[in-house]
This record gives structure tokens, sequence and C-alpha cells, in this order.
């Protein structure tokens, strides 16, 4: 199992961060150690001192596939959720500074969470997808999937260019603007429309 995420996927959040408005996906990996297991606790991170929530749309990979074209794409997802891309944004600084990779502050243990499944809309990539997250019973982020700037088509047709997709697979499709820093004691409630699809408590 494989976990894609795309970075800079919405032009707020490009800006927000000082980013460039990427021309083509931006796509980085975590391992299957980096995925959060149900109902596992989730410990702030010792090597960080400040660690950030990006909430984001998550597909779930149902066909193996390769070159896929992207009129074809959607047919190879079957479920979709939200999630978090953790990010230990100091050490990410650091790495950035020095022109290195950022694995370290993107892809350690437990970086990824994921939400409860839910069905593919009908018409996946034409609605409008609403999500959202809590933090202490307060807003902190909204997205809509019609401010994405690439398409769920266009990236998964993107990313299988490269790599091989197979079943199980994970796309992370990018975070709105609105990311921002946790600390120990802070609980998060991500939302998929009106559907709670995941509490978390950082410990």
């Amino acid at each position: 199992m494989k976990i894609f995420c795309v970075g800079r996927n919405y032009i707020d959040h490009a800006k927000e961060l000082g980013n460039a408005v990427p021309e083509e996906p931006v796509i980085f990996m975590k391992p299957k150690s980096a995925l959060l297991q149900p109902h596992a606790p989730f410990y702030y991170p010792e090597f960080s001192n400040e660690l950030h929530y990006e909430l984001e749309l998550v597909l779930r990979i149902s066909k193996n596939g390769k070159y896929i074209p992207e009129k074809q794409a959607i047919k190879y997802v079957d479920a979709i959720t939200v999630g978090i891309d953790f990010t230990a944004r100091d050490v990410q600084a650091e790495l950035k500074k020095k022109g290195l990779p950022w694995e370290k502050a993107k892809a350690w243990d437990n970086s990824a969470v994921i939400g409860n499944w839910y069905p593919l809309p009908q018409d996946l990539g034409k609605e409008e997808l609403l999500f959202s997250m809590k933090k202490n019973n307060e807003v902190v982020q909204s997205g809509n999937s019609k401010d994405m700037i690439f398409s769920f088509a266009h990236i998964i047709a993107h990313v299988s260019q490269y790599f091989s997709l197979n079943i199980g697979d994970l796309i992370y499709t990018g975070t709105p603007a609105g990311v921002g820093e946790v600390v120990v004691g802070d609980v998060l409630e991500g939302f998929y429309g009106k559907e709670k699809a995941f509490e978390l408590e950082i410990k």
C-alpha cells in the first residue's frame, strides 16, 4: 500500500505558505508506516516543536493501473474520506532552506490520519464536495473541491504516469488555506460534508 500526497493544490494555501502556484501536481509520498491505525492514539512527535494539521480529501484506489487516461481515472476509485497530512513545519522549513527532501517532516510514523470511508458521489469531479475541521470545537479549516487547482481525475492520471497504482493505495488531494499548529491536548474533528469522519486528540 502506497500513500500519495499532493502539495499546493489550493491557490490560497500555496499563498499562505509563500509558495508559487504549481503548473503541475506536486507529488510526494508517505510510507505505509505513516498511516495511523484505527483507534490508535496520536502522539506529538518528539523531534518537532511546530506540528501543523493539513486537512484533505482522500481517495482510495480500487483497481490496479498504470498510464491511466484522465477520462477513465475516476473508475479507479471506490471511496472517499477526509484525512490529515500532519507536517512538522519547523523540520520542513529547515529542510527546504537546505534544498533537501521533506520526508522527515512529512512521512514519519503515524503522520497520515484517515477518517471513515464514504461511497463516491455519482459524479465525482463535477459535484462540489465540502469538508472541514474543528479544533477544540472551533472551525479552523473548510474546503470545497471546486477550488482544487488539479482535479481528482487529473491527479490520478498524473500519478499513474510515474507510479503503478494498486488496490488500497491512498491519494491525499491537497489542503485548503487555514493550516495551523496543534499542541498536546487539542482535539481535532474532521467532517466530510456534515458527516463527522474522525475525532483525534493530540497526546
